[in-house]
């Protein structure tokens, strides 16, 4: 059984997120263990800060785990999972599910000159 790595998700945290996943179309679908795998793996690209290429080799291949990246991204997969984790945590917190006004500041908009 692989170690695993402190990016890979938990089963609670799986579980929060695997029904968000686009619905499969009729060719070719990743399974359920390989989507996870995928997100790991993803997290872990993330997290390290490395080239795809670089991904330690008990990872799905990194050319399909960047496909899947890329197909998901494409298709708003990451942005729903965003929004759906923001407005969770916001519920869990007593708070509204959607924000009601944000703030920036001349330190964290700068200009470039």
């Amino acid at each position: 059984m692989k170690q695993g790595y402190s990016t890979d998700l938990t089963d609670s945290e799986w579980l929060i997120i695997y029904k968000y996943f686009p619905r499969p179309k009729k060719q070719r679908r990743p399974t359920e263990r390989l989507k996870r795998a995928i997100v790991n793996a993803t997290l872990y690209i993330l997290r390290a800060g490395c080239a795809w290429e670089l991904l330690p080799n008990d990872f799905p291949p990194s050319k399909t785990v960047y496909h899947y990246f890329r197909a998901w991204k494409n298709n708003g997969f990451w942005k729903r999972i965003h929004d759906k984790l923001r407005q969770r945590t916001r519920i869990m917190a007593g708070r509204e599910a959607e924000p009601s006004a944000g703030i920036l500041d001349s330190q964290s908009s700068k200009q470039q000159s």
